[in-house]
C-alpha cells in the first residue's frame, strides 16, 4: 500500500496554509469591495456541465479531466474549472430570476486537471476567481479588469503586465477560423498531434500550441484584429478606453486567445513582474463570454469573469518576499514557573485568547530553557512568564523574544498592555500610560515619568 500522496497532489500545512489564508482573504475582501458575493458549488458535476460549457474541443475536456461512472452508471467529473458550476449553479437555482442584474459571485476552492505536474502547477490546485453575469457592457469588462489589477496591487506587486486581446463576436470568429485553417493546412503535416486534432475542432486552439516549432508556424497565421467585426472592434476600444482612464496600463497580445471555448470579445491575463524586472507569466486571466448560460439551459445572458491559481500566485509572492511576514507563529507564549503555576499559566492563556491575541502553553511541567526553545520553535513574538512571587503582587513578566527585552507587567490592564506591544502605537507607553501611583495623568509629577512596566520610554 502506497501512503505517500497521490501524484500531482500536495499537502498544504502550517506557514503555507497561512499564506494561502492570507491570499485569499486579501482577493475575497477586495471582491466584497467590488460588490461581489460568496457562491461554492459541488466539487462534483455532471459531465455534461464540463463538456457542453467549457466546450469539447478545449484540451481541460479533452484530455485533462477527472472522470467516472457512479453508483448509478452517471457520467460525473470532478470540476476542472469553476465558471461552468458557477453558471450551473445560476441556472438550477433560477438566480437569474430571483437576484437583480448583473448577478456578481467570487468562488474559492479545488479543482482537478490531469496534466503534467510542475513548479506550482498541481493536478489538484487551487483557484480564486469572480464571474459577472447578465450585463453586456464594455463597463462590465472593463470593470473585471481593474478589478484583477486591484487585486494585485492589494497582494503587494507593484509592477503588472496586463496583456489584452479581443477574440470577436460570433462573425469575427467564423470569419478568423476560416483563415486559419486556409493558413494552418498548408503547415499542419509538420505540426504536433494535438495541432492536427485542434484544426479539426477549433484552429484558434493552435495558437495556445506550446511545441517551439509549432509557435514559429503560428506567427506567420493571419491576425485575429484584422478580422474584428465594427461592433466587436468599437467594444475592444471602448473597454481599453475605460481602463485607460483608470491609469491601468495594458499591452495588445494579438496572440492571446485564452483556452476555453466559451470566451469571446474582450480576453485578458495579468502576469507579475518582480522588482528586477524578472516576468514571472500568468498568474491570472479571463474575459467575456456568450452564450455559455444559454447552452446550461438558461436564458441568453453574457457574462465575464477572471481566476487565478493559488498555489502559483503563493509561489511567487514567496519569491518576491510579499509573505515575509506571514508565518505561523504565535503572539505569545505563555511559560509557568514551577509546576503549581499550571493552572495560572492556563488560566491566563486563555484570557490572552479572549483579547483576540494567538497564544499556546505547556500542558504539562516542564525547565524555563525547555519552554523558551518551544517558544522559539513556534515563532512566538513574546514569552509570558507566570511565577508565583509575581502574581502576588499583581505582575506577570514579558519578554520580547526578539530583542530579549522583559518588561514587568500588571495584571489589571494586561490587555491593554498587550495590544501595545503587539501594535505599538507612536509615543505610547508599552502599558497604556498607567503608572504605579494610578494617577490618571501619567507625567513627571506623578512618578517622575516612570511608569509601572519601568520601560523607559
Amino acid at each position: 500500500m502506497d501512503y505517500t500522496p497521490v501524484k500531482g497532489t500536495h499537502d498544504i500545512f502550517g506557514a503555507e496554509a497561512k499564506q494561502h489564508n492570507y491570499v485569499s482573504f486579501v482577493l475575497k475582501s477586495t471582491a466584497e469591495l467590488y460588490g461581489y458575493k460568496g457562491l461554492e458549488t459541488p466539487v462534483l458535476e455532471h459531465t455534461e456541465v464540463f463538456s457542453r460549457g467549457t466546450g469539447e474541443s478545449s484540451d481541460v475536456v479533452r484530455k485533462e479531466m477527472y472522470t467516472f461512472l457512479d453508483k448509478g452508471n452517471r457520467s460525473v467529473t470532478m470540476r476542472p474549472e469553476f465558471t461552468a458550476g458557477i453558471v450551473r449553479s445560476i441556472v438550477s437555482n433560477k438566480y437569474y430570476a430571483t437576484e437583480d442584474l448583473p448577478i456578481k459571485v467570487f468562488y474559492h476552492g479545488p479543482a482537478f486537471r490531469y496534466e503534467r505536474p510542475q513548479l506550482g502547477r498541481y493536478r489538484q490546485f487551487h483557484q480564486f476567481g469572480v464571474e459577472e453575469i447578465g450585463l453586456d457592457s464594455a463597463r462590465a469588462d472593463a470593470e473585471i479588469i481593474i478589478m484583477a489589477v486591484h487585486m494585485m496591487q492589494n497582494l503587494g506587486f507593484n509592477k503588472v503586465n496586463l496583456k489584452i486581446n479581443s477574440i470577436g463576436d460570433d462573425e469575427t470568429r467564423t470569419n478568423y477560423r476560416a483563415a486559419l485553417v486556409e493558413y494552418f493546412s498548408k503547415h499542419i503535416d509538420n505540426m504536433c498531434p494535438d495541432c492536427k486534432e485542434r484544426l479539426q475542432l477549433n484552429p484558434l486552439r493552435i495558437l495556445d500550441c506550446k511545441v517551439p516549432a509549432d509557435q514559429e508556424i503560428a506567427k506567420g497565421a493571419p491576425k485575429l484584429k484584422d478580422y474584428l467585426s465594427e461592433n466587436s472592434e468599437k467594444r475592444f476600444y471602448d473597454t481599453l478606453s475605460i481602463i485607460n482612464d483608470f491609469g491601468v496600463e495594458y499591452e495588445i497580445d494579438d496572440g492571446l486567445v485564452r483556452g476555453l471555448d466559451y470566451y469571446s470579445e474582450v480576453v485578458f491575463e495579468i502576469h507579475a513582474i518582480s522588482d528586477e524586472g524578472k516576468d514571472y507569466g500568468a498568474l491570472g486571466g479571463g474575459g467575456h463570454y456568450g452564450g455559455l448560460v444559454k447552452a446550461l439551459g438558461g436564458p441568453d445572458l453574457p457574462g465575464v469573469g477572471f481566476a487565478m491559481g493559488m498555489e502559483r500566485v503563493v509561489n511567487v509572492m514567496n519569491d518576491n518576499h510579499l509573505l515575509d511576514e506571514i508565518t505561523d507563529g504565535v503572539d505569545f507564549y505563555v511559560m509557568p514557573v514551577g509546576e503549581d503555576m499550571l493552572d495560572e499559566a492556563f488560566n491566563l492563556t486563555m484570557m490572552v485568547r479572549s483579547f483576540g491575541f494567538s497564544a499556546e502553553t505547556p500542558l504539562a511541567n516542564g525547565k524555563m530553557g525547555s519552554m523558551f526553545k518551544k517558544a522559539v520553535k513556534r515563532k512566538a513574538k513574546f514569552a509570558i512568564i507566570v511565577g508565583g512571587n509575581e502574581l502576588e503582587r499583581g505582575v506577570v513578566n514579558v519578554k520580547n523574544l526578539a530583542t530579549q527585552e522583559q518588561i514587568e507587567v500588571p495584571l489589571h490592564n494586561i490587555d491593554r498592555t498587550l495590544e501595545n506591544l503587539i501594535n505599538p502605537q507612536e509615543n505610547e507607553c508599552c502599558c497604556g500610560g498607567d503608572c504605579n501611583c494610578e494617577n490618571e495623568e501619567h507625567d513627571e509629577g506623578c512618578c517622575g515619568g516612570h511608569c509601572c512596566c519601568h520601560h523607559e520610554e
